[in-house]
């Protein structure tokens, strides 16, 4: 095998065609809402973490537990990378009616990408939260919010921050 590119051989190189079953896919006896997701910094150098919190809710009248997934997108890159990436997730049970305040860290090796070596790179990163992978249809509803960031310096191995 001379080619180790994933392109074409998972879900994640597809394009637009959407998984039958992606990650996260499921039904639920409540509803769930998100609301302020918040990055910390939205600006970066390229070594450092990113911390993420954002608001759970259980609008629903069933107690109920929600798998919290952030996902991130490369906006550009020098190489070949997934339509987005799973950097966190977390299973978390919510009473009805009430809501959790979730706290993430992604490390600066999520944003690594293989060029001969793990590299880290500069630029705009899109980051996702909510309850299935972005662009998902399913039966049950579940929002997916989205922020931008941006990583600043020049591109260097991760073996080097």
């Amino acid at each position: 095998m001379e080619n180790y590119t994933m392109e074409g051989r998972t879900y994640r190189y597809y394009g637009q065609e959407a998984p039958l079953y992606p990650f996260g896919y499921g039904l639920s006896y409540t509803t769930f809402r998100y609301q302020d997701l918040v990055l910390s910094p939205t600006v970066l150098p390229v070594c450092a973490n990113l911390s993420v919190s954002v608001v759970l809710g259980n609008v629903g009248q069933q107690d109920g537990e929600e798998v919290v997934q952030l996902y991130l997108r490369w906006e550009q890159s020098s190489v070949p990378v997934p339509r987005w990436q799973l950097v966190a997730f977390r299973r978390v049970a919510v009473p009805a009616g009430r809501e959790t305040k979730l706290s993430f860290q992604v490390a600066a090796e999520q944003r690594a990408v293989w060029a001969q070596d793990w590299l880290l790179e500069p630029g705009t990163f899109t980051l996702f939260a909510g309850g299935q992978q972005p662009g998902q249809q399913t039966r049950a509803p579940s929002e997916v919010l989205s922020v931008r960031f941006t990583v600043t310096g020049t591109t260097r191995p991760l073996r080097g921050c």
